[in-house]
């Protein structure tokens, strides 16, 4: 067990490498050991959280090379929570994959998506579980290239979309590297805890304030955080039906605990210019909250309005992050978890609408509960769930912002939340009046594989696993903060 955090690497990664030559020898070969390799690293996955949260961090060094010369991978209960959110959600993809194969005889095409699966899976847990900002860049590297393959397999406006993606995203990763570079040129260090140690000795803020702002660009371009969010629409109205679920879901969440690592972990609430980066990131925040809400309002494709809702969703996040205190902290990540699977299963259902009926207008989904109960209920649960109703997930998160943004005395936040609450609600509750009330219209079902249920079972279980994880992770919130607090609390800029 010494060794199950590189297994998770490993085990996805040595599954991508040999995915298009098994798809040679038989057309499902290759997809059928990337499910497993990704079964098998979410059952690690979750041992991996058992033994942090029973014997504390977990610290990993490559080749037993002393820090800070070796990589090392450090794990804390943060970090084991999201990697088990991203192993879950990416395995419920790769399954849900499985519809949506290009049967065609050069059979690698099959075999090279489930490919970019497992590579972006493995790319987001190694960036999640890395102890070294220079690994943090290969693993970050990893999961874009991944991200801008899946999103040009969703046809010609994916192409578009993924290049445009690859623009911006090239100028986050530029950003990012100088933002090392100056810490680098002042440490001499590239280990996260060392860096810390020596910033935490003093003269370093100018240096850190420049870093840090090149890394707020930075991460906010890869989390699409207002208002460097303008690739992210397009990229996930137009990505591959299959992956637009993780891609969604997970891909920037990595991002924004990776600016929550450095902030906290890396420069500390002890640096100068700390209290003013937070005030920029809330700032952000606040304004991405209503922006994404509002853009979300006028939208007539369920894919735009789930695209410009991430906008909000993400600012909740940051938000947490900005203000700071325990609670505020531990909503940011609950948060960062239950948005995964409401926005997961949300294209989740979006996909399987678009697989029965082909569409994706608000205006063809009257009564759509009637010929689709286990998607309409998904897509119910999870609408209730992103306007914050219990006792779902999204609730619970908002009332630990909320709950940490009073004891901070930063009463204008919790009016941004509100106000964003609401127009959620505006947009939302137009969903749910389509699938329930308004008179449905005579759409042929065009499905490739007849069920004997709504949908083939592979569809079916992602469904009814993100419904059960929305109610569940809402249910079990205490559980789940305790398990945060256990790494929040030494961080918070204010203890509890």
């Amino acid at each position: 067990m010494e060794h199950v955090s590189v297994l998770i690497i490993i085990i996805p990664l040595s599954a991508a490498l040999l995915s298009m030559a098994l798809s040679r020898i038989h057309h499902h070969l290759g997809r059928d050991v990337i499910i497993l390799a990704l079964f098998a690293a979410m059952c690690l996955s979750f041992i991996q959280l058992r033994m942090v949260v029973l014997g504390g961090p977990i610290h990993y060094v490559f080749g037993h090379y002393a820090v800070p010369y070796g990589i090392e991978f450090a794990i804390d209960s943060v970090s084991a929570l999201v990697v088990c959110m991203v192993q879950v959600l990416g395995f419920l993809s790769c399954i849900f994959a499985t519809n949506f194969e290009v049967e065609v005889p050069d059979k690698i095409l099959t075999g090279g998506t489930f490919t970019m699966h497992a590579l972006l899976v493995m790319g987001m847990s190694g960036m999640t579980m890395t102890g070294d900002v220079f690994n943090l860049y290969v693993f970050l590297e990893i999961t874009s290239l991944s991200a801008y393959i899946l999103i040009a397999a969703g046809g010609s406006r994916g192409i578009v979309s993924a290049f445009r993606y690859l623009l911006v995203g090239t100028v986050a990763a530029t950003l990012y590297l100088l933002g090392v570079g100056i810490l680098y040129a002042n440490t001499g260090s590239l280990n996260m805890a060392d860096i810390a140690e020596i910033l935490n000795q003093g003269g370093y803020d100018d240096a850190m304030l420049v870093s840090g702002i090149l890394f707020i660009a930075a991460f906010g371009i890869k989390m699409a955080m207002f208002p460097f969010h303008g690739w992210q629409p397009s990229a996930y109205a137009h990505a591959n039906n299959a992956a637009r679920p993780i891609i969604a879901g997970a891909m920037g969440k990595i991002p924004a605990l990776a600016m929550f690592r450095y902030f906290y972990f890396i420069f500390g609430s002890d640096f100068r210019y700390f209290r003013i980066c937070l005030i920029m990131i809330g700032v952000l925040s606040a304004f991405g909250m209503i922006y994404g809400s509002v853009k979300a309002l006028y939208q007539t494709d369920l894919r735009k309005i789930l695209a410009y809702s991430s906008v909000a969703q993400i600012s909740y996040i940051s938000l947490g992050f900005a203000i700071g205190t325990p609670y505020a902290l531990a909503g940011s990540f609950l948060h960062m978890l239950g948005h995964a699977f409401m926005k997961g299963g949300l294209f989740f259902a979006t996909a399987a609408i678009s697989y029965k009926y082909h569409t994706y207008k608000l205006e063809d989904f009257g009564r759509i509960y009637k010929s689709m109960p286990l998607t309409g209920g998904l897509l119910t649960i999870g609408a209730l769930s992103m306007i914050g109703i219990p006792p779902t997930v999204g609730f619970f998160s908002k009332w630990y912002l909320a709950l940490g943004a009073a004891s901070a005395h930063e009463y204008i936040f919790i009016a941004v939340l509100v106000l964003s609450s609401l127009l959620n609600a505006v947009y939302f509750f137009k969903l749910i009046e389509k699938v329930f009330i308004q008179a449905s219209r005579e759409i042929p079902d065009q499905s490739r594989k007849k069920s004997a249920l709504e949908l083939p079972m592979t569809m079916v279980i992602p469904i009814v696993c993100c419904f059960l994880l929305i109610l569940l992770l809402g249910v079990f919130n205490v559980k789940i903060v305790d398990i945060l607090l256990l790494t929040l609390r030494g961080v918070a800029v204010c203890s509890i």
